[in-house]
C-alpha cells in the first residue's frame, strides 16, 4: 500500500527527536544491553483465564509507573491553559469518553472526530479512528499533547515549560524517580509518555454482567432478553459479530495470546455524498492517510464494551442513540435527505458487505439493546485505582 506524508510534520519531528534522545541516554548508561530485559511481574487484576495486554519491551509496566501515569493522565498543568487534562476528553464515568459529539481541546477548538473510549485500549491493535500508523500508546500520546491541527492540549513549543513544572514539583520528583529508578534524569517527555501509556493499559473492562455470564458461568448475570440479544448479535442474519466480535467486540485487536495483530477498517454507509461513496472532506477515514480510493470512508470498528455509556456514536458523533445506530444498520446504510451531506448510504459502492440490512421485530430490537446494555462494566467506572487522584485534596475544606 502506498502511504502519503502525514500533514502534522511537527509531531513527526518531535517524536523522532524524542526517540533519538531516549536511545542516546540509554546507550550512555553503564552495562547497557540492546537485549530486552524480561518484564517484571505485574498484577493486572483481571479475571482468571483472560489474556493480558501486550506491553512493549522498552516500557515494562510497574505499579510505580502506572501510578505516575494516573497522576499525569489527570494533570491539568499538561495543557496550555492549565485547565485541561487527558481526562477532560476521557471521563471515567463515561467509560473514558466525554459525551460530546466532537472532541473539544483546551482552547475550545473542536476535533473533527468523536472522543473514542479508552476502555481496553491496551487490547487495541490500532489506536485511532482511521490512522493505521498509530499503533503504540507511547507515540500516540504525543499527538494530543503537542499536535496543532486540531489543537488539543496545546503544548507544542512549550516542552521546556512542561518539564520545568514537573521538575519543580516535589511529588513528581519522587514519582518519576520511583517509576524510572535506573535513570538519573528521569523527568523527560519520553518517560512522561511511557507512564501515561502504562496507566492507559490498565483501563481494563472485563467484568460486565455479560462477562460474568459468558466467562464465569453465572447464568443469571444477564436477563433472558439479553441472552436472546446475544444470539441475534452473533447471527449471520444481523452479522454484527463480523466487525464487533471476540474478547473486545472489535476486529482490531491484539493481546498476549494472539500470534499476530488483527487490524481492520470498514465503510458502513454512513455517507454517500456523490453516489460514489464520498464522505465529508474533513472526515474521509483511512483515505486521508493512503489516498487509495477504496479506503474512502473506512474507519475502525470500536469496542462495544460499555457502549450504553459512550453516546453519541460513530466517528463523528452523528448518531445520538443506540436505537438509532441499530436503525442505521437495519437500513444497510444511512439516508440523509437534504443538506450538504445528503445521500443514500445504503447505495454506496464502497460500503462493507457486512452492512447489508436486516429486519427486526419490536421484541428483537429490545433483546438486542438488552444485550448491548449487558456490556456495561460498573467496576470500570467505579474503580478508585482509575480515578482522579487530585479530587480528594482539591475538595478538602481547611
Amino acid at each position: 500500500m502506498k502511504w502519503k506524508k502525514l500533514s502534522n510534520l511537527t509531531i513527526i519531528c518531535i517524536l523522532s527527536c524524542l526517540l533519538a534522545i531516549s536511545l542516546s541516554a540509554a546507550l550512555s548508561q553503564p552495562n547497557f544491553s540492546l537485549a530486552a530485559a524480561p518484564p517484571p511481574t505485574y498484577n493486572w487484576n483481571i479475571p482468571a483465564g483472560m489474556p493480558k495486554p501486550i506491553v512493549p519491551a522498552d516500557n515494562p509496566i510497574s505499579p510505580e509507573k502506572v501510578e505516575l501515569g494516573r497522576h499525569l493522565f489527570y494533570e491539568k498543568r499538561l495543557s496550555v491553559t492549565g485547565e485541561f487534562s487527558c481526562a477532560s476528553c476521557h471521563i471515567q464515568a463515561k467509560a473514558f469518553t466525554d459525551g460530546k459529539t466532537l472532541g473539544v481541546g483546551a482552547t475550545g477548538e473542536k476535533h473533527p472526530r468523536n472522543a473514542m473510549s479508552l476502555a481496553n485500549i491496551g487490547y487495541n491493535s490500532v489506536l485511532t479512528w482511521a490512522n493505521p500508523l498509530q499503533n503504540k500508546l507511547e507515540s500516540q500520546l504525543l499527538v494530543p499533547l503537542f499536535g496543532e491541527h486540531p489543537l488539543e492540549m496545546g503544548m507544542v513549543g512549550k516542552e521546556e515549560e512542561l518539564l520545568l513544572m514537573l521538575r519543580s514539583d516535589s511529588e513528581y520528583q519522587k514519582m518519576f524517580a520511583a517509576a524510572f529508578s535506573q535513570e538519573p534524569n528521569s523527568i523527560n517527555i519520553s518517560n512522561l509518555a511511557k507512564a501515561i501509556a502504562s496507566f492507559e493499559r490498565t483501563l481494563i473492562s472485563l467484568t460486565s454482567p455479560y462477562d460474568r455470564y459468558r466467562y464465569s458461568g453465572e447464568s443469571g448475570a444477564i436477563s433472558a432478553s439479553a441472552k436472546r440479544g446475544e444470539q441475534l448479535f452473533n447471527s449471520e442474519r444481523l452479522e454484527c459479530f463480523h466487525c464487533h466480535g471476540g474478547l473486545n467486540f472489535s476486529d482490531s485487536i491484539a493481546h498476549d495470546r494472539l500470534a499476530f495483530k488483527e487490524i481492520a477498517f470498514h465503510n458502513t454507509g454512513l455517507y454517500n455524498l456523490d453516489g460514489k461513496g464520498a464522505y465529508p472532506p474533513k472526515n474521509t477515514g483511512v483515505y486521508e492517510i493512503t489516498s487509495e480510493p477504496s479506503d474512502m470512508g473506512k474507519f475502525k470498528a470500536p469496542t462495544l464494551r460499555n457502549i450504553a455509556l459512550t453516546a453519541p456514536y460513530m466517528h463523528d458523533g452523528s448518531i445520538k442513540t443506540l436505537a438509532e445506530v441499530i436503525g442505521h444498520y437495519k437500513a444497510g446504510g444511512r439516508t440523509i435527505k437534504k443538506g450538504e451531506f445528503a445521500g443514500i448510504g445504503s447505495e454506496s459502492p464502497l460500503k462493507s458487505n457486512f452492512v447489508s440490512g436486516f429486519k427486526l421485530t419490536v421484541q428483537e430490537q429490545r433483546d438486542l439493546l438488552a444485550f448491548l446494555h449487558s456490556l456495561t462494566d460498573e467496576n470500570l467506572i467505579a474503580n478508585p485505582a482509575l480515578s482522579d487522584p487530585f479530587v480528594r485534596s482539591e475538595n478538602l475544606i481547611p
